[in-house]
């Protein structure tokens, strides 16, 4: 063989498997980190949702659902339940306390959307002493639409061809407000001091003015 002769050389065998480079490796193993990733996330926001639900600090309370005037029996269908943090000072009833309510009667007229307290639940204590509820007709016209539960009104009692205050201010709050009659005309309970109520009951026929929200 002449020195100028490409040498032989000896065919290259393939790598065994365990000869293979890393890189080769990680696609196969891809797969299993990811796996292990997404646990991981999963395990990560149920302990953080546990952590949340134990510091927070809101209160399950029993508010009341819809009008129940005073006097009247409360029902399941009055009260829905609500989550807020309670001033250290401010009465509750929590929502474990369900049953101590329900069947028990309103001491005081209940308005929509406001929390209840242990004082609303009781023996009637209604009307508050020195005042007294009075029921009058309102033709149409004579009170302020969106007349509520709670609404503060100012009582005229017209006199001939004018109109004049008896007292000059009879002021009083809605307790109830009926539907109007065929006639058009409302039936309105109001909470007024006796005397009030003695002359507005008196006077047959009246006009009511909405008055602005104290402090609003």
């Amino acid at each position: 063989m002449s020195s100028g002769s490409p040498a032989w050389a000896a065919p290259q065998e393939s790598p065994r498997p365990d000869e293979l480079s890393p890189w080769v490796e990680i696609p196969r193993r891809a797969p299993r980190y990811l796996l292990v990733g997404v646990a991981l996330m999963v395990v990560c926001s149920l302990l953080f949702g546990l952590w949340a639900l134990r510091v927070d600090p809101a209160t399950s309370v029993l508010a009341v659902a819809r009008p129940v005037p005073a006097g009247a029996a409360i029902t399941e269908a009055d009260l829905q339940v609500v989550r807020v943090v309670p001033d250290p000072g401010m009465a509750v009833v929590t929502e474990a306390e369900r049953a101590t309510v329900v069947g028990r009667t309103a001491t005081v007229p209940l308005v929509a959307g406001a929390l209840l307290a242990p004082g609303h639940v009781g023996a009637a204590k209604w009307p508050p002493a020195g005042e007294s509820v009075v029921g009058v007709p309102v033709a149409a016209g004579r009170m302020p639409a969106g007349l509520s539960l709670g609404s503060r009104v100012s009582v005229l009692v017209p006199g001939g061809d004018a109109v004049e205050v008896r007292p000059p201010v009879v002021s009083g709050s809605v307790v109830a407000v009926e539907p109007p009659s065929v006639a058009g005309v409302s039936t309105v309970s109001l909470l007024l001091a006796t005397d009030d109520a003695l002359q507005v009951a008196a006077a047959g026929e009246v006009v009511l003015i909405l008055e602005h929200p104290a402090g609003g």
